[in-house]
């Protein structure tokens, strides 16, 4: 990415978000990966977005560890890349008007969020639009096909379209021209690598890609930041219950279709009034760590495609293994908070009250000293 931005001198822009764990595992782990990303930002080309620190639904339970967790990772951001988070991704893209809504009053000016085709209608992903409650705050859609085709159907030998090159993909944007303000792709920072291998020549199609969209008079690339500065509304994006980008029905299912999965949410988000009571940062922190998504997610019993996908990501062998091991570490948790004491409750201070001497007093003193 850094050196087509070079390439491209600065023509080629990108953006990224990165949950603070991931960020504090670099800082901890790969200070050399983070300090990729540092020079990414240095370009002035790369915009990094915010989200939930511990990549939680927090939104959905607990609006507190909400603001606590986007406000903590807006601070590692600056802190790492000297930006202040002007557009904001919720966890796996989740979005509903009363979110956009919140995110608005946060003073947020842009959200991204999938193009779901049932509330699109025949309307086009490729606008901004704004959710019906809000009057400033844009809303950037996902094109879900022309993003699936790199992050999911780029390998593909049984696609129609395989081999994808950057030549007939560029096409595909071209074509588009006049009936497009901006053509978001969100995809998954390790498609380039790991879902989809060097082997695969994803690293050549990238490495040409910018080159032949510019090629075109007209395009180029934006930040989220920049497209939300340059063009207007388009119209509202009325979305009632959440959506996200995951699995065949971009809803919430992913992490809350089963009973395994509700309990362990229920019982973990239970327990933050005790936790935030103790005032210990060290247990604030392993509790926050437990409300990752990815726990969930891997509880899931989906069976067909999804389940197949849920099951890639799993390092665990079934679902009701991540589920065990999840209320394993749960227990373990609640008998250490269990064991603390609890915390003292200070009595109110008590107010002196000081008295002045009568001032016949103070005249026969005066009298004696005399």
């Amino acid at each position: 990415m850094l050196e087509l931005i070079k390439k491209h001198e600065g023509k080629f822009r990108i953006s990224y978000s990165i949950s603070g764990v991931a960020l504090e595992q670099m800082e901890a782990w790969r200070p050399d990966v983070l300090q990729s990303f540092k020079a990414l930002a240095d370009t002035g080309c790369v915009e990094f977005l915010a989200e939930t620190y511990y990549h939680s639904l927090s939104f959905l339970f607990s609006k507190h560890e909400f603001d606590r967790q986007v406000d903590l990772h807006a601070a590692l951001i600056k802190k790492h890349f000297n930006q202040v988070p002007k557009v904001f991704r919720n966890t796996e893209l989740i979005y509903y008007n009363e979110l956009a809504e919140y995110i608005e009053k946060k003073g947020y000016k842009g959200i991204l969020c999938e193009g779901v085709d049932r509330l699109l209608g025949d309307r086009s992903p490729n606008f901004l639009y704004k959710a019906p409650n809000t009057s400033k705050i844009k809303s950037l859609l996902k094109n879900y096909r022309l993003s699936d085709d790199i992050a999911f159907r780029f390998s593909d030998k049984n696609w129609v379209e395989h081999p994808l090159t950057a030549d007939k993909f560029a096409y595909w944007l071209h074509i588009l021209e006049g009936k497009a303000d901006t053509i978001n792709l969100f995809m998954d920072y390790e498609t380039f690598g790991e879902h989809q291998w060097a082997e695969t020549g994803i690293f050549d199609f990238m490495r040409f890609l910018p080159e032949k969209i510019l090629s075109r008079p007209g395009y180029d690339f934006k930040t989220p930041s920049e497209v939300v500065d340059s063009y207007s509304i388009h119209g509202d994006y009325d979305v009632h219950t959440p959506v996200s980008w995951a699995d065949s029905e971009r809803d919430l299912s992913a992490w809350l279709s089963n009973s395994m999965q509700h309990e362990a949410m229920k019982k973990i988000y239970s327990m933050e009034d005790k936790v935030k009571s103790i005032a210990d940062n060290g247990l604030i922190n392993t509790w926050a760590h437990l409300l990752t998504s990815d726990h969930f997610y891997y509880m899931s019993t989906k069976y067909w495609a999804d389940g197949d996908v849920h099951k890639y990501f799993s390092p665990y062998h079934s679902p009701y293994d991540a589920y065990i091991f999840f209320m394993n570490c749960f227990t373990d948790f609640e008998l250490t908070l269990n064991m603390r004491p609890a915390p003292l409750i200070e009595p109110p201070p008590v107010k002196t009250i000081k008295r002045t001497p009568k001032k016949k007093a103070v005249a026969v003193k005066e009298r004696k000293k005399a």
